[in-house]
C-alpha cells in the first residue's frame, strides 16, 4: 500500500523559522537516509488526518517534494503537549531492491468465538500490540491478522504461531524471538479464588461436624 504526500523545500531553519511555518498551517520536517537529509515543510491539516490513520504508520509513502518524488518511511512525529497540532516530522529514504526493519500493528481476529472465552468464561489479554518484521518496501503489509479462533483458556498464542504475509519475517530479537506471548486467555479472577477456596471449605466441614 502506497499513500501519497505533497511537500516544499523548506527555506529557512530554526526555532523562529518553524514557529512562523506553523502558525501559516504549515509543518516542518526532515528527508533523511541514503543522501543528503532536506528539510521540508507540509500541509499541517493533511498530515494530521493521516496520522490518525493506522496504515499511514506502517505503509511505504510516496513523498512529493515540488515535483521530486522519493520513498519514505515515517520515522518520527512530535505533537503539541496539549492543542491537536503537529509540531514536526521526520521521513526516512528507503531503497525499494533492500529489504527494511518496521514495527506493523497487530489485528486480533475471532476473540468473541475463542472457546477460552465463550465456554471457558476467561478474557483475551494482548500482550503484544505490533511487531518487528523484515521486508522488501512492495510486500509491507498495514497490518498483520491473529487469529484466536481456537484459543483455549489458560493457553497462549506465540509469535512463531502467527502466519505472515507471503515476503515477510519476524525481526529477530535473540533467540527466543518465537517463544514471545502474543495473546493468551486468561483463567477468571474469581474462578481462580473459587478453586482455592473449595479444600479450606472442605477441610472446615469436618471440623465443624465435630
Amino acid at each position: 500500500m502506497t499513500i501519497e504526500i505533497n511537500a516544499t523545500i523548506r527555506k529557512t531553519q530554526g526555532t523562529g523559522a518553524s514557529r512562523r511555518l506553523r502558525n501559516t498551517g504549515r509543518v516542518p520536517g526532515v528527508v533523511y537516509g541514503s543522501g543528503d537529509a532536506v528539510a521540508i515543510d507540509l500541509d499541517h491539516n493533511e498530515i494530521y488526518y493521516k496520522l490518525r490513520s493506522e496504515a499511514f504508520h506502517a505503509s511505504v509513502l510516496s513523498l512529493n517534494v515540488e515535483g521530486k518524488k522519493e520513498t519514505v518511511l515515517l520515522r518520527d512525529f512530535v505533537m503539541h503537549p496539549f492543542r491537536q497540532q503537529v509540531q514536526h516530522i521526520d521521513f526516512q529514504r528507503i531503497d525499494p531492491t533492500h529489504k527494511m526493519h518496521k514495527k506493523v500493528p497487530l489485528h486480533f481476529l475471532n476473540e468473541e468465538i475463542a472457546p477460552g472465552v465463550k465456554t471457558g468464561g476467561g478474557k483475551i489479554s494482548h500482550v503484544i500490540h505490533d511487531l518487528d518484521i523484515t521486508c522488501l518496501p512492495k510486500d509491507l503489509p498495514a497490518f498483520i491478522e491473529v487469529d484466536l479462533g481456537k484459543l483455549e483458556l489458560g493457553h497462549s498464542v506465540h509469535v512463531a504461531d502467527l502466519k505472515l504475509p507471503k515476503g515477510v519475517e519476524i525481526a529477530a530479537h535473540g533467540t527466543h524471538t518465537g517463544e514471545a506471548v502474543v495473546a493468551t486467555v486468561q483463567v477468571p479472577r474469581g474462578a481462580i479464588e473459587a478453586a482455592a477456596a473449595e479444600p479450606a471449605a472442605e477441610a472446615a466441614a469436618p471440623a465443624a461436624k465435630k
